[in-house]
């Protein structure tokens, strides 16, 4: 099922997208809901962010080749992970799909996409093992993680190069049936391919991280895991349109547009 945030006639609701319409639904996918009568061509609704996430999880380096160039880069050796590692995210950086991402007037030149999965989950859940991990997951949408590099190298932390308002788009719906191991991740900057890979071909993949997460954490409803990316990405400039695709979920897509100087 494809579960779609979408607003029309500026009424924000839930819907479930088959083919090229929306079937509004009354209530939401994580309580009781049910089917309306009401029903919109896909074309003619304004996609929203699938949700806010109550705590926004990510992955970092959880791919070896995305973990090589890394190092490549940099001039060291690869150095691969031997248990999970995970980090947050900020909620002003979520737009949605079609909704632009704003490169700071200051920003350098380095701005580069990351085309990832993002988990979300759907049940309250702590402590979970390996067998049951995947019980806590409600289904799937596609992140983009922007980054501004020469601010990732400058700061200790990532305040400001994975945080800035825009740098997180993600839908633009929730997939819940999907076959994980036959998925690719393909990622288009102005239509041209710059990117394909193995989306589920992870170091660790979502049952290790789902079940270090919950030996401390408790998960919510909403909440949302992204789960790192492979390969690596060209620097990008104002009017680039970048695609991600990940099959059996969809296409997330968004502009990239400068912001306009500040004046003192």
């Amino acid at each position: 099922m494809r579960w779609l945030k979408f607003t029309v006639a500026g009424v924000t609701s839930w819907g479930i997208v088959e083919g090229d319409r929306v079937i509004a639904v009354g209530g939401d996918p994580f309580g009781e809901w049910q089917r309306t009568q009401q029903t919109h061509a896909l074309r003619d609704v304004k996609i929203e962010l699938p949700l806010v996430p109550r705590t926004f999880y990510c992955v970092g380096l959880n791919y070896l080749k995305h973990l090589k160039e890394a190092a490549d880069k940099a001039g060291t050796v690869p150095n691969v992970p031997d248990r999970p590692e995970i980090g947050y995210r900020a909620q002003n950086a979520l737009i949605a799909h079609d909704e632009d991402v704003v490169i700071p007037a200051n920003a350098t030149e380095k701005i580069h996409y990351e085309g990832e999965l993002v988990v979300v989950i759907g049940k309250k859940a702590k402590h979970l093992s390996e067998s049951d991990a995947m019980s806590c997951v409600f289904g799937y949408t596609i992140g983009n993680d922007v980054s501004e590099r020469t601010w990732q190298k400058a700061d200790r932390g990532l305040w400001r190069s994975k945080n800035a308002d825009t740098f997180k788009p993600m839908g633009p719906w929730i997939e819940t049936d999907v076959d994980l191991d036959k998925m690719e991740t393909i990622v288009k900057v102005n239509g041209k391919e710059t990117g394909r890979f193995r989306t589920n071909d992870m170091i660790f993949g979502i049952v290790p991280f789902i079940v270090e997460l919950t030996k401390y954490f408790t998960l919510w409803p909403g909440d949302v895991i992204w789960m790192g990316t492979d390969g690596a990405s060209p620097d990008l400039k104002a009017g680039d349109v970048v695609e991600i695709e990940i099959t059996g979920i969809g296409t997330l897509r968004n502009r990239f547009v400068k912001e306009a100087p500040v004046r003192s």
